[in-house]
């Protein structure tokens, strides 16, 4: 199915576009009352994003309600380790907490290669009806969890500031380590495939704790899963987004994929210099710059756009928005990405 904007996939492969395309990480939730509506009729999170109905309807409102450029499947980054055989739950207001965790060698051996069919069909029946109801409207982004984060989360059992757990793992047992990573990593790269399959147009890879790994752990924990999955899929655009990572960005040239997502704390023009131009930059206005007035988040957006120039740029946030950031406030940022860009290149035309 052709699609009517392509902006954002066209920005993702260099190619011409006539404005910046503009979406938000977490932009399906908390911040739509029209969210909180649907998810109140169910038990929680994880029960809507079981139910591929529900987690369709959710997955459209943002493209309905605020305009963006893309739709992102509603889910979650840990079904995977749920469908490798580690479950876990939604502690409100505390986050994920996983019951069982992996300590020993024993732990490992009760795990599997997700099979994605059997354990995450809900996942890709969902993203089936949300192509059919966008009916081409925007792109469908489908996503994972980076394998470190994957297994930050496995071993750790929580979040937490430090994962001094999950670190402990690679000092101690670098072997287990390497292991558990391939597991999850086999486990993604079948788990993204079928996303595709399914009909994501592309897909990202979210490395949410990449910042807690000193260089050559990251290159060596993180990096090398990462790349695995750039080189495994083939099909549709690849986006990286590692918060944290900035001793990685002059590797992440390297990567084979078409997008670098930046935190709100890369500077846009080192990041350019570091990653080089072949690849499109994501991002990356400061999350917190949505609690602003109208007038001030117009001027930060219109300072990043400015940042970032008529090089390849997709725009969004620096990490995901903030669960009472108003959905007002979202809305003065993508108009003001949509007239801004389009302004500029208008000029830079003429």
């Amino acid at each position: 199915m052709k699609l009517q904007n392509d902006l954002l996939i066209r920005a993702a492969k260099g190619e011409p576009v006539e404005r910046t395309p503009v979406w938000l990480m977490r932009q399906a939730g908390r911040i739509l009352p029209e969210y909180r509506a649907v998810r109140n009729q169910l038990s929680g999170f994880i029960e809507l994003a079981k139910t591929p109905e529900r987690a369709a309807e959710v997955t459209i409102q943002p493209v309905d309600i605020l305009g963006v450029d893309a739709a992102i499947i509603f889910s979650d980054i840990l079904v995977v380790p749920e469908a490798m055989g580690l479950p876990y739950e939604m502690i409100e207001k505390k986050g994920p907490f996983f019951p069982q965790t992996i300590s020993t060698d024993a732990d490992f051996k009760k795990l599997k290669k997700a099979d994605v069919a059997s354990d995450l069909g809900y996942v890709t029946e969902a993203i089936r009806l949300v192509k059919k109801e966008l009916n081409g409207r925007v792109p469908l982004i489908g996503f994972a969890g980076a394998p470190w984060t994957i297994f930050c989360y496995m071993v750790e059992g929580h979040g937490s500031k430090t994962f001094s757990k999950a670190r402990r793992m690679l000092y101690q047992d670098p072997m287990m380590a390497d292991q558990l990573l391939q597991l999850i990593t086999d486990s993604t790269i079948d788990y993204l495939k079928a996303q595709v399959a399914a009909g994501a147009d592309i897909v990202q890879v979210f490395d949410s704790w990449a910042g807690i790994l000193p260089p050559e752990q990251y290159k060596r924990y993180s990096l090398s899963s990462i790349q695995q999955i750039c080189d495994a899929i083939t099909e549709v655009p690849v986006t990286v987004f590692a918060k944290g990572a900035f001793s990685a960005r002059q590797d992440m040239r390297h990567l084979n994929c078409e997008t670098i997502g930046l935190d709100w704390c890369m500077d846009i023009q080192n990041s350019r210099r570091l990653i080089g131009e072949n690849k499109t930059l994501q991002g990356n206005l400061d999350p917190c710059a949505l609690y602003a007035s109208d007038a001030e988040i117009e001027k930060a957006t219109q300072h990043m756009l400015d940042q970032f120039g008529q090089s390849r740029h997709i725009a969004n946030l620096g990490h995901g928005v903030y669960p009472d950031t108003k959905p007002e406030k979202v809305k003065v940022f993508i108009n003001t990405v949509k007239a801004y860009s389009a302004d500029l290149r208008a000029k830079a035309q003429v």
